[in-house]
């Protein structure tokens, strides 16, 4: 089955372009707004309504294949590609893509895939990861529908995977709405909750981490008000952002571990993971430093996961950060690791390690690029999966939870054919 058609169109995402270091500098708040002059290069304010790009490539069945290009919240951070506007994209695609794809067989998705994750422009630059991830997409959705299969199934076939018979745990994010959002996440049984997006060190986190702690301390009792059925019990994902890091000092580790420790005992039952402790400026200071304070909360036996997040972006860097045992989850964010076969594969890479793989992404992406993230987890077994897009809750557990339940439900039917 060729392609003989690749269309793009400008879409909206689910989210916002933040320029990450203006609000660590302390940007105040105004609304939805950020007040005061943007820092990473690309950002005209600080906060930007996020874009995406639809690709649909036409086979010669008149079967039409999509997918989304789309970049995380915090473009341009980190190491990350810069910002990502349909406008400036969609000539590289017609240009560069577009002859690329057109008459290519899609049978085999793996190949081509490959083929167009290495992909370069007139410049010799390899494409922007959210071009990759959304072509990727649309070819892995192209070889489905050309081969009779769901997506899961391709891709399990093409890495030699097992598809999931059973629910992959999803993880939910609150934005600053912590406590609104949290009951959201609890009335629907959401598995792991609640992100609570601890972004800023005096605000959120406290000159003495005071602040999380209380609001884990209401969190938990929380659950045990609304639980919506008796034996509920989430797991609890914070995102700090850093801040512990910055609070304690990058090099601190058993101050840091100290922390961690109480924050564990506070939320017990509930297992807690605390994700971006640091940030030590740099992927090789980061590695040395989640690695460092992995193997302290592993010396002293907390029960407590620390999950890696900055300086982690690439397949190579999930890869670098998974041998080093810097962390005990690693979030695999599907955007920058361009394309979509290489998320699958870094899921895989960590689960031989012995080292969790948290499917994530961004809040930044689309229906389209969510629903196919489904495909992947359930694919390669992820231990967990990101509710996106979106930071209202609902939209985005939806889409993951509905897809999920749909492709488990026609597979257990096929099987009893």
């Amino acid at each position: 089955m060729n392609i003989i058609n690749v269309v793009a169109a400008r879409g909206r995402t689910g989210f916002y372009f933040d320029d990450q270091a203006a609000i660590k500098q302390g940007a105040p708040s105004d609304g939805l707004l950020y007040v005061g002059d943007p820092v990473t290069p690309g950002f005209r304010t600080i906060r930007k309504a996020g874009e995406s790009i639809s690709l649909m490539l036409e086979l010669a069945d008149g079967q039409i294949a999509y997918g989304d290009c789309a970049a995380v919240q915090y473009s341009g951070a980190a190491g990350r590609d810069p910002l990502f506007l349909a406008d400036d994209f969609i000539p590289v695609i017609e240009r560069v893509v577009a002859p690329e794809l057109l008459g290519q067989p899609v049978d085999d998705f793996k190949a081509l895939a490959d083929k167009i994750d290495q992909l370069r422009d007139e410049k010799g630059k390899r494409l922007h990861t959210a071009i990759r991830y959304g072509v990727t997409q649309a070819l892995l959705d192209a070889s489905a529908k050309a081969n009779g299969k769901l997506m899961c199934e391709v891709l399990a076939e093409a890495y030699g995977s097992e598809v999931s018979e059973v629910r992959t745990p999803i993880f939910t994010q609150s934005g600053d709405l912590r406590k609104d959002n949290a009951d959201k996440m609890i009335l629907k049984g959401v598995e792991v909750i609640p992100h609570a997006l601890i972004n800023h060190m005096e605000s959120k986190l406290g000159l003495k981490g005071e602040i999380l702690k209380e609001y884990l301390i209401w969190l938990k009792d929380r659950v045990q008000k609304a639980k919506p059925f008796a034996d509920y019990l989430p797991d609890f994902h914070v995102d700090v952002y850093g801040t512990v890091g910055q609070l304690f000092g990058v090099n601190n580790i058993e101050a840091m571990a100290d922390y961690l420790g109480d924050l564990a005992a506070t939320v017990a039952p509930h297992k807690l993971r605390i994700e971006g402790p640091m940030d030590a400026g740099s992927k090789e200071d980061q590695i040395k430093m989640m690695a460092a304070l992995t193997a302290e909360i592993d010396r002293r036996g907390l029960d407590v996961q620390i999950v890696a997040d900055e300086w982690c972006n690439t397949f190579e860097d999930v890869r670098d950060f998974a041998d080093a045992k810097a962390g005990h989850m690693i979030q695999i964010k599907t955007p920058d690791l361009g394309g979509i076969q290489n998320s699958a594969q870094a899921v895989l890479y960590c689960k031989a390690r012995g080292v969790g793989a948290y499917l994530g992404g961004t809040c930044n992406e689309t229906d389209r690029s969510a629903q196919i993230c489904v495909h992947v987890a359930l694919a390669t077994g992820a231990d967990q999966m990101l509710a996106k897009p979106g930071m209202g809750v609902d939209e985005g557990y939806m889409i993951i939870n509905n897809e999920m339940e749909r492709i488990l439900a026609f597979r257990a039917a096929k099987k009893k054919e």
